[in-house]
């Protein structure tokens, strides 16, 4: 059992722990000033974020520096078992991280902040093996030099993750990076921050100070000074399209490599020989409703062979109708909340603008929650949206909500034309019990994870990440620790 996770009796004292402070150079270090969390799911107030500024962000920078070339110099295999080591940590200590992740995401405990929190161990533990793996290559260039290429970590990284699955994010930031020899700034979510910082701070435990720090605060004040800062020699971010713009124009002033996962508006293609029973739970699962769409690879936009359009519609429905929207912390819950009023009025108005479009059909699955305790504002029902001209908002924009456009189609080519007509790239995926259709869709979906019959999320060791607007680079393999995390070092010695 962890020692940190000993500390706390309950999730509430987890929250209380943490209130106005960062994570730096291995200690809890108050900050002057904080930011309210609130619970999504009550409306009540949960806890306080630190409200890091210029000041905080560089006094965790120069912890991470200073620790540097001492974790560097630690044999790769070391590193990698010390950060394995703090997977299998928090996989013991899962329970009372997730419970914390319900509290302040508004994410289902059931349906959704086990598994994170068991992924995000699993992500540490693949990598962790991984250690070995960092080398390099010899060249035939002369017989009389020897010729290699070594790699070598790139100093302090910094890794800026999201509210809407922030534990799984930071580990496939934070366990390559450390792997590989670097030190590391996180910049937890000032939406929902206190999980990142318990499960963080168990990782702490396996690693020498100041090689991990975690900070938070909103983005003009806290993310522009570490993204700007002269000693940040990586950046790596998650979020919003609009953020990621802001992100890359800072790396590219200091010209320090960025990599960027973003947003997404990805299709799913259910073929005319589709099977149903695999489709349309392929659908909600793709569309991860139990996770409020609020997911970058969602697939919002659904085309369905216009031969099973009804029966899948119908079909469709019926499952959402059945899902229980609710109380994260309960049980029998499969859907919890939209994370804060802003997000939730996004989706609203989205939805709005299907409404008033002539033609258009909206339908909404699902019962509120009735309980009492619980605010209405931030719970949303899953909702589809039926006929839009495909130049339409909703078909365009990611909504990031529980909102789905499903639209007929009857010409393959035409279909696959309308599929890759995004400035994203990020998911797709066909539905067909033909090989030959599998293949070629495959082959001209324009996204950077595409998948047949299933909608699995990201997954350890299956390369993750997409093209356009949706981002740079990849994550989730050993070639994105190579090439993210680390420098290649071309090395020439004279043998006369």
């Amino acid at each position: 059992m962890s020692q940190i996770a000993c500390q706390f009796p309950d999730p509430q004292a987890v929250i209380a722990a943490y209130h106005n402070l960062n994570l730096v150079g291995g200690a809890r270090v108050p900050t002057a000033a904080g930011l309210d969390v609130l619970n999504p799911a009550t409306g009540a107030l949960l806890g306080r974020a630190a409200a890091s500024g210029p000041v905080e962000t560089d006094a965790a920078v120069q912890a991470a520096k200073a620790a540097g070339a001492a974790w560097a110099a630690i044999p790769a295999r070391e590193r990698g078992k010390r950060v394995a080591a703090a997977g299998r940590a928090l996989l013991e200590n899962f329970e009372l991280v997730a419970q914390v992740l319900a509290r302040e995401t508004g994410k289902a405990i059931r349906t959704e902040c086990r598994g994170e929190v068991k992924t995000a161990a699993d992500i540490l533990e693949f990598y962790g093996g991984l250690g070995s793996e960092l080398k390099g290559e010899t060249i035939p260039y002369s017989p009389r030099m020897l010729t290699m290429t070594t790699r070598e970590p790139l100093g302090v990284v910094a890794a800026i993750v999201p509210w809407n699955v922030p534990l799984v994010l930071m580990m496939l930031k934070i366990a390559p990076a450390l792997v590989a020899g670097n030190t590391v700034v996180v910049k937890a979510s000032e939406d929902a921050p206190f999980a990142t910082y318990l499960a963080a701070e168990i990782v702490m435990e396996h690693l020498p100070a100041g090689v991990l720090n975690v900070i938070s605060g909103d983005g003009p004040n806290c993310g522009a000074a570490l993204t700007a800062h002269p000693d940040v020699a990586k950046i790596t971010f998650t979020g919003s399209e609009e953020v990621g713009e802001i992100v890359y124009k800072a790396g590219a002033e200091r010209i320090v490599p960025v990599s960027l996962e973003l947003g997404g508006k990805s299709p799913m293609i259910v073929c005319a020989d589709a099977k149903l029973s695999k489709a349309v739970p392929g659908a909600i699962s793709g569309m991860r409703f139990t996770r409020q769409g609020q997911s970058c690879t969602a697939s919002s936009r659904i085309y369905v062979h216009e031969s099973l359009y009804d029966a899948f519609l119908d079909a469709l429905v019926a499952d959402l109708n059945a899902l229980k929207i609710g109380d994260p912390l309960d049980e029998r819950t499969d859907i919890g909340t939209i994370i804060n009023a802003k997000q939730a009025k996004v989706v609203s108005d989205y939805v709005a603008k299907a409404e008033a479009t002539a033609g258009a059909k909206v339908v909404r699955c699902g019962q509120m929650p009735a309980d009492a305790a619980l605010s209405p504002d931030l719970f949303a029902m899953p909702t589809l949206l039926l006929d839009l001209p495909e130049d339409h908002p909703c078909l365009r924009d990611e909504i990031f909500g529980p909102v789905a456009a499903i639209q007929k189609w009857s010409d393959y080519e035409d279909v696959i034309a309308k599929a890759n007509d995004s400035r994203y790239g990020l998911a797709a995926s066909v539905w067909t019990e033909d090989l030959s259709t599998a293949l070629d869709a495959t082959s001209r979906l324009n996204a950077g994870y595409v998948q047949v019959n299933q909608n699995l999320t990201i997954q350890p060791n299956v390369s993750y990440g997409g093209f356009g607007r949706s981002g740079l680079g990849k994550e989730a393999s050993l070639e994105a620790m190579l090439a993210h995390f680390t420098r290649s070092k071309t090395i020439v010695i004279a043998m006369d």
